[in-house]
């Protein structure tokens, strides 16, 4: 097992070219033909669900003496935060109902594309009180949240008659741009990162097994789900000789966390509960014995595939990777050396085989292969020394019962 060099460059370029292509969730179908382009450019076989959920093998390359082999599976979404029109009101403007949970904080003042069945329109989204010249400090005190904003197209529309003639509808979606930004010292920023960046970082990982030729022990599923930002995700994907599953997404970087824009963060817990012990401990271990900085976390308020994939009733370990970003579900940021590094514990992953023998068989017999969390020191039981009652009772005056001794 070795860690494999990363093609930085190309890990790049697809993450821009994916931040080029909108797909909030229910309007992917485009973002997924360019990842199966991506696939086939690498020789990787896939197949797609009828909605285009894509599952892609890095098939096993290894000789296997054994009847049963499980296999593991790395998911990352291809779909991002948007909106859909909700209301087109009497002057023309779009009331917007959010697609994913985010603020609508971070959807003022953004720039969008409104799709329409046969053709687009640009526009803003602005807060109802829009300028400081007419409402002076109202445009202050107005509240946060969606019903506080509404989408103005770049056209001639005055009423809701001149919107309907361009064919606007309720129910079209608005994608945000991403306003990508690539810094000279690293820094990489944009919306939607999360969780085009872990895209790439997978498929710069995939692209780095296939080139090197390294053994491949078990079949890895590389998994693209098309949902995972309104919940769904990896709840009907995961093959059933899947035994393991790991997420691959964002890590929120703010106060009281332990996500960092350095490193691969690994979350030991998340909404959904803890992680698998055993999957989550071997990644922490490979990031040490290879030289990969890392840290710890604990998401509070965090949903993922590998969450949604235990929910759906998927009897699998799961673990969480994730590339440390600042402002999540805003104009995130994180570095390109960190979406290196994730490639490249990715890429130990796939050379590692199973988390634990037993794995290879999804039913046992009896607890005498079953693994252990804790050993006997740690289970030894500890005594404390108690006090005898009847010794502190006899040590009051035998003269004055219920009066304290001198």
């Amino acid at each position: 097992m070795k860690k494999l060099p990363i093609d930085a460059d190309y890990l790049k370029t697809v993450m821009l070219e994916l931040l080029a292509i909108p797909s909030p969730a229910g309007l992917t179908d485009e973002i997924v033909h360019y990842t199966g382009r991506q696939l086939n450019s690498l020789g990787i076989d896939y197949q797609l669900t009828r909605r285009g959920t894509i599952r892609a093998v890095l098939r096993r390359n290894m000789p296997e003496r054994r009847k049963n082999s499980p296999a593991c599976a790395l998911v990352a979404h291809l779909d991002t935060l948007g909106a859909m029109v909700r209301e087109i009101k009497e002057d023309g403007r779009l009331a917007l109902q959010p697609i994913g949970t985010w603020s609508s904080r971070w959807a003022e003042g953004g720039r969008v594309t409104l799709f329409t069945e046969n053709g687009r329109y640009r526009g803003s989204v602005l807060p109802l009180l829009a300028s400081g010249h007419v409402y002076n400090e109202a445009i202050d005190s107005q509240p946060v949240n969606w019903d506080q904003l509404e989408l103005r197209i770049d056209e001639d529309i005055r009423s809701a008659a001149d919107a309907r003639a361009l064919n606007i509808q309720i129910g079209d979606f608005v994608a945000f741009d991403a306003s990508p930004e690539m810094l000279d010292n690293g820094y990489v920023v944009s919306r939607h990162l999360d969780d085009k960046a872990g895209v790439a970082a997978m498929l710069a990982a995939a692209k780095a097994v296939v080139d090197s030729g390294v053994p491949v022990p078990m079949d890895c599923h590389i998994v693209f789900t098309l949902t995972e930002e309104v919940g769904s995700g990896a709840r009907a994907v995961i093959e059933s000789m899947v035994s393991e599953v790991i997420g691959i997404d964002i890590g929120p970087v703010a106060s009281g966390q332990g996500a960092r824009e350095e490193g691969v963060t690994i979350p030991l817990m998340d909404s959904a509960g803890p992680h698998d012990y055993h999957l989550t401990r071997r990644l922490l271990r490979l990031c040490s014995e290879h030289g990969i900085p890392c840290q710890r976390d604990v998401f509070r308020f965090y949903h993922s595939d590998a969450g949604a994939a235990v929910s759906a009733g998927h009897d699998v370990r799961t673990a969480l990777l994730c590339f440390g970003a600042d402002a999540s579900h805003g104009y995130e940021r994180t570095k390109l050396s960190v979406l290196v590094n994730l490639a490249e514990l990715l890429t130990l992953y796939i050379q590692s085989g199973p988390t634990l023998p037993e794995d290879r068989h999804d039913r046992l017999d009896s607890v005498d292969q079953f693994s252990h969390q804790l050993d006997a020191d740690q289970l030894q039981r500890v005594d404390l020394p108690r006090p005898d009652p009847s010794e502190l009772v006899q040590g009051r005056d035998a003269d004055q019962p219920g009066e304290p001794a001198a």
